[in-house]
Formats: C-alpha cells, structure tokens, sequence
C-alpha cells in the first residue's frame, strides 16, 4: 500500500469512527433519557405499562444502534491502531465487546419490566407489593451493568488514547485531555457501584472528550505527518531487507 492508499484509508477510518461514535452516543443518550423519565417516577410499574412504546423504542437504540456502532468503533480503526501496537489495539477491542455486552445486559434488564408490568396491572393486590420490589431490583441491576460496562469502556478508552498519543496520531494536548477523562470516568464509575455517584461531574471530562474526537476526526482526520512517516519507515525497512538480500 502507498502513502496515497494509506491516507485514504486512515481519512476514511477516522469519519467512519466520527460518525459511529456521534450515532452511538445520540442512540445510548436518548434511550437512556426516555426510560429514566419513566423509571425514576415512584410508582414504575404502572409508568411502564403506559409507556410500552416507548421503553421499546428506547431499548432498541441502546441495545440494537448502539451496540452495533460501539462495537464498530474500534473495528473501523483496525487499519490504523493495529499496525502500531498490536497489544494496545487488541485490548482496546476485548474492553469494547466487553463494555458493549455488559450494556446490553442492562438493557435486557430494563425490557423484563414490561411483561413484569403486564403482570403487575392484571395481579391482585396480594402480589403487588412483590412486582413493585422486582422492578426496583431490575432497575438497579440495570445501573450496576452501566457502570460496569462503563468502567471496562474507560480501560479501554485509555489503551486507545495511549496509542494516539504515542504515535501523535493527534494533537498530544487532546490525548492527554482523553486520558485524565477516562481516568476520572473509571473512577467515577467504580465509586457509583459502591454507592458514591457523582453523575455529570466524572462522565462530563470523558463524554465531552469523545464528541469532540468525533468531530475533529470527520473534519480533519489524523495527522497526516505521522501516516507519512510510518510510509517512509516502511519504506526504509523495505529498502533494507533488499540491500541485504543482495548482499
């Protein structure tokens, strides 16, 4: 592959991962929106059954969009992060199935409400208070899956920005922004699961840190010297190989 070849794959790569990352994040954001408007009420249950259009349409941009795009990230990138550091690059995949499945199986937990509530409206008062408990517990374990998946996203999300900054696929500045982003996350995710959530304030530096990536990766992609010089290495280790072969 010449330097040409190799630049449009790269400047490909980098709007496929923009734009899968922006639709990931707008599928998971609004999915989470709509079923937190109806699970955070007191009596849940009956919130559920009114609103069945509604938890399925969420469900299915969470654990249907999302999934395919999140899990596409780092597949869209393989062209560029694994010639590399293979090692990194392997890590940052198994850390994106993991994380992905782990919110999927949050959402499989969030759509048992709705047969739960089924049962609930046609029960008798004796079982009620039972089906109300239930959901509370499938509401919970749905919030346990996100930040697990959460915290395994941000050790991956810091073996990604390792490479970019080691490679200066990017700006350093924004590297080092993507790191202590997905430290904070880790951290803070870690601290929801022992019951110490601090919300906007640990997923803020991370989330904003991946739509701005997003964005300066469709507008001007990575670093075109950094493309180059790996090109010109190549062809150096190419032209060596031969020198020595002749010898």
């Amino acid at each position: 592959m010449n330097r040409e070849e190799k630049m449009n794959t790269h400047k490909t790569a980098a709007r496929f991962f923009g734009v899968f990352f922006l639709i990931s994040f707008l599928a998971y954001g609004t999915g989470t929106a709509l079923i937190q408007s109806i699970v955070s009420a007191p009596d849940i249950l009956s919130n559920v059954y009114a609103n069945t259009t509604l938890i399925v349409v969420a469900a299915i941009l969470m654990g249907v969009v999302h999934t395919f795009t999140n899990i596409g990230l780092p597949l869209v990138l393989r062209p560029v992060l694994k010639p590399r550091n293979e090692t990194l690059y392997f890590g940052y995949l198994s850390a994106a199935i993991v994380a992905t499945v782990s919110l999927l199986v949050g959402v499989i937990f969030l759509l048992l409400l709705l047969p739960l509530s089924d049962a609930y409206m046609t029960s008798g008062s004796a079982v009620t208070g039972q089906d109300e408990t239930m959901a509370i517990l499938l509401r919970e374990a749905n919030y346990y899956s996100y930040n697990i998946g959460m915290a395994i996203w941000s050790l991956g999300g810091l073996m990604f920005c390792s490479i970019l900054y080691q490679y200066k696929l990017i700006p350093r500045l924004i590297s080092v922004w993507g790191i202590v982003g997905y430290i904070v996350f880790l951290s803070g995710s870690i601290l929801a699961i022992f019951g110490l959530d601090f919300s906007l304030i640990h997923t803020a530096p991370g989330a904003l840190f991946e739509v701005f990536l997003s964005l300066w990766l469709i507008v001007k992609g990575f670093k075109s010297f950094a493309i180059v010089s790996e090109s010109a290495q190549a062809d150096m280790n190419e032209s060596a190989k031969r020198s020595l072969s002749r010898v």
